[in-house]
């Protein structure tokens, strides 16, 4: 799930490849699906979560979701999901086409120092501030936006929903159960989140208004579509949103790279 950017800043052309990309799986490699495991399927659009454009294209390539934050200017998502020296627009229950007062402006960006270093995917989660022309917030616009929560335990019941890669498109959604902590990472089984789900957040608790996670991680998110990871939520996080909260200097994401899958 992994985000693959090409920048072509001599002609200051921007040509984004796939994001959240999973390799096409052959039969001899394709992960052994358990015969109950939840499939991901079409879900009506939540206003709390939306799609990831970059460069001021028509293709979404991630994910992202509203955070309940002082100011309700600040979205999540995966880390590999912004490059640097690459506009970023955030569109809000994005249901196939965009009016102008929908699109956000990724305006800043904050990042663990753990992914600025050498892109720790511990540490594959980023807090963005938005604005759009018309004024006002973007948790007003969505109605509300998620509480930052932490990891789920094993056997937690989470709910996903994100967007996959392309132009147009609705969102698909996932209800199931965390699987297990493989190396340190949250997983969890839900076969068809596909490309451009990286960010999706992995919402937690009866009231379903907690983010414990967002699909990212280890192997940017998973190299196969019927397992997903996250990186953990930890203090780590919470510092990172009290950082962005409080006005701290933001940063420069690093640029594209390649993922392991």
């Amino acid at each position: 799930m992994w985000i693959r950017s090409l920048v072509v800043v001599a002609t200051a052309t921007i040509a984004v490849g796939c994001s959240s990309q999973k390799p096409v799986e052959h039969p001899a490699q394709s992960t052994q699906q358990a015969p109950d495991a939840a499939s991901a399927a079409p879900v009506t659009p939540d206003r709390r979560v939306g799609a990831v454009f970059l460069g001021g294209e028509t293709l979404h390539t991630c994910s992202g979701s509203v955070l309940n934050s002082v100011a309700g200017d600040l979205i999540l998502t995966a880390a590999h999901c912004v490059a640097g020296g690459v506009d970023a627009y955030f569109v809000p229950g994005f249901s196939g086409d965009v009016q102008p007062d929908d699109a956000w402006h990724v305006d800043e960006v904050f990042l663990d120092p753990r992914w600025l270093a050498d892109q720790d995917p511990l540490a594959d989660f980023a807090i963005a501030r938005v604005s759009r022309d018309g004024g006002g917030s973007v948790r007003d616009a969505a109605g509300g936006g998620y509480t930052l929560g932490r990891v789920p335990a094993v056997g937690a019941d989470v709910a996903v929903t994100g967007y996959p890669m392309g132009v147009g498109g609705g969102p698909i959604g996932c209800r199931t159960t965390i699987a297990a902590h493989d190396e340190a990472f949250p997983s969890l089984r839900c076969a068809g989140l596909v490309d451009g789900t990286s960010g999706s957040p992995w919402v937690s608790g009866a009231s379903g208004s907690t983010v414990a996670g967002i699909t990212g991680g280890l192997d940017g998110g998973g190299c196969h579509d019927d397992v997903s990871y996250s990186p953990p939520f930890d203090d780590a996080v919470a510092r990172l949103l009290a950082r962005a909260q409080a006005g701290g200097e933001a940063d420069r994401a690093p640029d594209a790279f390649g993922d392991d899958c």
